[in-house]
């Protein structure tokens, strides 16, 4: 299963352009509010969550973490965030995060030795990473994904689509929205 957590003040594109992508890929994709099932992103956009963290559990193929302000922050103080994201490293999953959410990773020190890219002036929190030159928008080093903004979420969810081993469908998908 892959969860999309989803915090108060989550940045809306950068959770829903990846669970659009990894859905019409035909993935199991769901998003789990932090705090309940109502979450309101960080422009005033509520979002019904598909499950609650209590909810969330089935085995974590993909574990996504969308940036923004207060979300990130949000997530990053979450016993139940904590929690999922535990089990997502004891269980080998894939992780991606984008924008803020880099530095939920490299405070945990999940980031050393990997290249990582985020939200211009967190990267002083992505501990022990290699930082991605200008103009990287988005990396995969192993099982972490980092993307770098709002800008690359489409980048992003059709990465964590190859990074699950479809990269035909990441493909099909590009093509038909035009983003390559």
């Amino acid at each position: 299963m892959i969860y999309v957590l989803l915090a108060d003040g989550f940045e809306e594109i950068e959770a829903l352009a990846p669970v659009d992508i990894l859905r019409r890929a035909g993935l199991p994709v769901k998003t789990v509010g932090i705090t309940g099932k109502a979450v309101c992103g960080s422009h005033g956009i509520p979002v019904t969550a598909d499950v609650t963290p209590d909810e969330a559990t089935e085995k974590i193929d993909l574990l996504v973490l969308p940036g923004g302000m207060p979300g990130a922050a949000n997530l990053d103080q979450s016993p139940a965030a904590e929690a999922l994201l535990r089990r997502a490293i004891d269980e080998g999953s894939h992780i991606g995060a984008i924008c803020a959410a880099p530095f939920i990773l490299g405070k945990r020190g999940l980031l050393q030795g990997k290249r990582a890219v985020c939200y211009p002036g967190f990267e002083g929190e992505l501990c022990g990473a290699t930082l991605c030159g200008e103009g990287v928008h988005v990396v995969t080093d192993g099982k972490i994904t980092t993307a770098i903004g709002m800008g690359a979420a489409s980048e992003f969810g059709l990465a964590l689509l190859q990074a699950l081993g479809h990269e035909d469908k990441a493909t099909q998908i590009a093509d038909a929205a035009f983003l390559r």
